[in-house]
């Protein structure tokens, strides 16, 4: 006879899944029911025992039988808002298959996941709180937020105001003579409205305002979806200067913050309801996609420093702002240089399969990641993006990882109340095609053919203006040398100045300095020009116009003017192989670099009128 309840059959004999069985019980009360085959496998003669013990079995009332992946999905659906899983099983394609075969995995290395449930900290199987994991993740997302706006308001006039290096003003005006309406899709600004000078730093405080708003807790959605306008608004007509990977990694984490945060006026931990599971699930997929992509793009990149384990021999050193600590990483034994490449391949390609595990996988996730960043912190200067990546680290723990003066409890609670959250019809929806969407990078940086995928490429492309997805994998080809590129004027074309930068290094004695997480967008740019050709960086040949003209706004961006009463009549820039010295010859001068010339990279130029053209005879100098 069947039961009025679906029965859950799972193996009493299994310490990981009696662990997994507590933690369902509780999430589903009596909507379910319970045993172990080993005491109702009698009653189904019909079923081989092997079935029982490969994986769990529901039986439902109206005769269903469902195993593995599917029978954990379905008995979770009993409870009203837990049927996001099911859904993705029943509507995703490829989830299922992918679903049933991590069960697998699973099932296939219980005894070790048997060990590791019993051995970890707090209550057998309670189900975990995240209320005051969220609400700290969202004040580090503030905190980053808050620096990001910062750093650029210091910037933007250089950068992008109506006399910098790549005016707003100039490319929206001929984006809207090209492209007709379709320029507000293709440049998602709010700059549209107004791209002065003042608009550009007003969008900077609003920025920082809001930084502030969600920090304390302040009307979160709100905040959110201002923060990533703001920043989406600068990011797309600041170009080149703000389309390094972490610039697209904070857009791309705020606007799937949005999703965590609650509808509240005044966010509190207590008070505030459960953050939804996809929107969680989200983030942590995006700091899988992060951390796993560069372990990725190293590998499929064909790069011989990597496949030989010799690209810290060169990194320390190439990287685009060294500290001074870099100094000392870069003379450490080549035995040590490898062994770290093989941890780091082992962190960056390993550690992210746990966050998907059970508590103790996670939580040792999250200790290995966060070790791991603030040891690129300790010898880089990588602005924000360390600081948010320990920030997405945050949300692999949960609320019983917390102290408990914080607020945090170890014990399991009775499920909260959800008024104030997302409807679970916004964010399944946006889980599938978020997570579809960012397929298409993952697979080009495994380059895995992305043709199965049919017209989710296609929407990716359409999408990709708003930066909501994108692709990562930093240092996939280690440079092995050091170019750097000296900009010099002259007023008579034999005697040149060079200009000095806050921080590239230039000067051979000045000691690397630490500036994150500050973000010198100038510094940062002249290192990939320096890898590229002078024809290709048209921002380099604006910049050399601005210098020419004596720009204040562009010259507040370097450390100083060496010529303060007018500016030179021509301007060039030289290429120099830099490396750091040995011990000896620092200890004996002083000297943090030593440098060979490699003679111009870009040719003496002048201005005729407000254009900018070779000088003539390309003046030699000296």
């Amino acid at each position: 006879m069947l039961s009025s309840r679906p029965l859950l059959i799972y193996d009493g004999e299994c310490g990981f899944c009696r662990v997994w069985i507590a933690r369902w019980r509780r999430v589903t009360g009596d909507r379910v029911e319970y045993a172990p085959y080993q005491e109702v496998a009698a009653r189904f003669p019909e079923i081989p025992p092997e079935r029982f013990r490969r994986s769990v079995q529901l039986l439902e009332p109206d005769g269903r039988w469902s195993q593995g992946a599917e029978a954990v999905f379905r008995s979770l659906a009993s409870v009203p808002d837990r049927g996001g899983m099911l859904w993705l099983y029943r509507c995703v394609p490829g989830f299922a298959p992918l679903s049933e075969a991590c069960y697998r995995v699973v099932a296939a290395n219980r005894p070790l996941l048997s060990r590791l449930t019993r051995d970890r900290p707090g209550p057998v199987g309670p189900v975990r709180e995240h209320r005051l994991t969220a609400w700290i993740f969202l004040r580090l997302l503030a905190l980053v937020y808050g620096i990001a706006f910062i750093s650029l308001w210091t910037q933007i006039l250089g950068i992008a105001g109506s006399h910098g290096i790549l005016p707003a003003h100039d490319l929206l005006l001929a984006l809207g003579e090209r492209m007709g309406p379709i320029r507000y899709w293709a440049m998602p600004t709010l700059c549209w409205l107004d791209s002065s000078d003042r608009a550009l730093t007003l969008l900077c405080a609003v920025g920082m305002a809001l930084s502030l708003l969600l920090a304390i807790g302040v009307a979160p959605i709100a905040c959110l979806v201002g923060l990533w306008a703001c920043y989406l608004s600068l990011a797309s007509v600041c170009r080149e200067f703000l389309w390094f990977q972490w610039d697209s990694l904070l857009l791309e984490a705020g606007f799937l913050a949005i999703f965590l945060a609650p509808w509240r006026l005044w966010s509190r931990p207590g008070s505030d309801p459960p953050p939804r599971a996809g929107a969680r699930w989200l983030l942590r997929w995006l700091l899988f996609r992060l951390i796993f992509s560069s372990a990725a793009a190293k590998l499929t990149s064909g790069d011989p420093t990597w496949r030989h384990l010799t690209a810290l021999n060169y990194y320390y050193q190439t990287q685009p702002l060294p500290p001074w600590t870099a100094w000392y990483a870069h003379h450490l034994s080549g035995g040590f240089q490898k062994l770290s490449v093989l941890v780091m391949f082992a962190i960056e390609g390993v550690a992210p399969f746990f966050m998907f595990g059970p508590r103790p996988a996670r939580l040792a996730a999250a200790a290995t990641l966060v070790g791991f960043q603030l040891l690129i912190i300790l010898t880089g200067n990588y602005g924000f993006f360390n600081i948010l990546s320990i920030a997405l680290c945050v949300l692999l723990l949960d609320d019983a990882a917390w102290p408990r003066r914080w607020g945090a409890s170890g014990a399991p609670r009775e499920p909260a109340p959800r008024r104030g959250g997302w409807s679970p019809w916004v964010v399944r929806p946006a889980v599938v095609v978020l997570f579809l969407l960012s397929l298409v990078p993952l697979f080009s940086v495994l380059r895995w053919s992305t043709r199965w995928l049919g017209p989710v490429t296609s929407i990716y492309e359409w999408v990709s203006p708003l930066r909501v997805v994108d692709r990562y994998g930093l240092f996939a080809v280690m440079t092995t040398e050091r170019p750097e590129i000296i900009v010099e004027g002259s007023q008579d074309g034999v005697s040149w100045k060079p200009y000095e930068f806050r921080y590239k290094p230039v000067e051979l004695t000045r000691r690397p300095a630490f500036v994150a997480p500050h973000m010198p967008r100038l510094d940062w740019q002249m290192w990939f020009a320096a890898l590229s050709d002078y024809s290709h960086e048209a921002w380099l040949l604006s910049f050399c116009r601005r210098l020419l003209q004596g720009t204040p706004e562009v010259l507040a961006l370097l450390k100083g003017n060496p010529f303060p009463t007018a500016p030179p009549h021509f301007i060039r820039a030289v290429a120099y192989v830099y490396e750091f010295t040995d011990a000896a010859t620092r200890d004996r001068t002083g000297a943090w670099w030593q440098r060979e010339p490699r003679g111009l990279y870009c040719p003496a130029l002048m201005l005729d009128g407000d254009r900018l053209v070779a000088a003539p005879g390309q003046l030699p100098g000296r």
